[in-house]
């Protein structure tokens, strides 16, 4: 089985190659969740355009996406391309010189998904934060929380964010193709709820699942797919987990794949009992 890594291995690939040696490309792919993405030179080989399409774009900035995204790549953003909702534009003449700098430059391009989806974490981050600052109520009523964030990043399944007092929660939607990954996926998600009751890793964050019926925290949420080939897998994420900026980058790369490891697992759990 394979090391999954947040960045887009053909991004990060074809800049290395294009940076060090200019030539003229156009190239189009699509990601495991449906995330388009296009590298071209539209006007000459030494101006490079990355261009990227997501369904749940207007949804992400929303949560501060294009802030997340001027912070992390400033000067070298574009007007977006037609049929495309953000672009990144790369003089190749004008880029730190091969080293350290250029990699770093081209591993954040690599990024650019990890970086969009990143805005609804740090959102509830920062408003976890706000509501402990506040404090508890001392009337006896419900701690308050934070707006539910939904993030509808593929066709047929969904994340969901809020923050609350002394947490954030996020809980995944996966719907299962057939009867085998049903079976399969849920051995694999009890196994996640088991494995935390061990004394090695109980500071990991607190994993609920339940299959069909939504969790509590989007229950009221309109237009649920509920079914017997969906489940719902629940993260319960402490400050701890987003301590400070390093942390909570960390916190945010590995959650976002956790759909993609479950679904890889699943498939490689087949091939292998084929």
């Amino acid at each position: 089985m394979i090391l999954l890594e947040s960045q887009n291995v053909i991004l990060q690939n074809t800049l290395t190659e294009k940076f060090n040696k200019p030539s003229g490309i156009d190239v189009s792919f699509v990601d495991f969740d449906g995330v388009r993405f296009r590298i071209s030179t539209p006007e000459k080989k030494t101006e490079l355009l990355v261009s990227i399409s997501m369904r749940c774009w207007e949804e992400l900035v929303q949560y501060g996406a294009n802030d997340i995204l001027q912070r992390e790549y400033g000067s070298y953003i574009t007007e977006p391309e037609q049929g495309y909702n953000f672009s990144l534009k790369f003089d190749v003449e004008n880029i730190p010189a091969a080293g350290e700098e250029r990699d770093n430059l081209v591993k954040s391009v690599a990024l650019l998904k990890r970086n969009a989806l990143a805005a609804p974490f740090e959102a509830a981050f920062a408003t976890q934060k706000q509501l402990e600052a506040a404090g508890a109520p001392t009337d006896g009523s419900a701690p308050p929380t934070g707006d539910l964030i939904p993030i509808h990043y593929r066709d047929r399944e969904a994340m969901y964010v809020r923050a609350g007092i002394d947490r954030v929660t996020v809980v995944f939607s996966t719907e299962f193709q057939d009867e085998t990954d049903k079976v399969i996926g849920k051995v694999f998600l009890q196994e996640f709820v088991d494995a935390r009751r061990q004394p090695s890793i109980q500071t990991a964050p607190q994993v609920l699942y339940s299959n069909r019926d939504p969790p509590l925290e989007i229950r009221g949420v309109q237009g649920l797919n509920i079914s017997d080939d969906v489940g719902y897998v629940t993260f319960v994420m402490f400050p701890r987990h987003f301590l400070n900026s390093l942390v909570a980058a960390n916190t945010i790369s590995h959650i976002q794949l956790f759909r993609d490891y479950l679904h890889y697992h699943i498939k490689c759990s087949k091939a292998y009992s084929a």
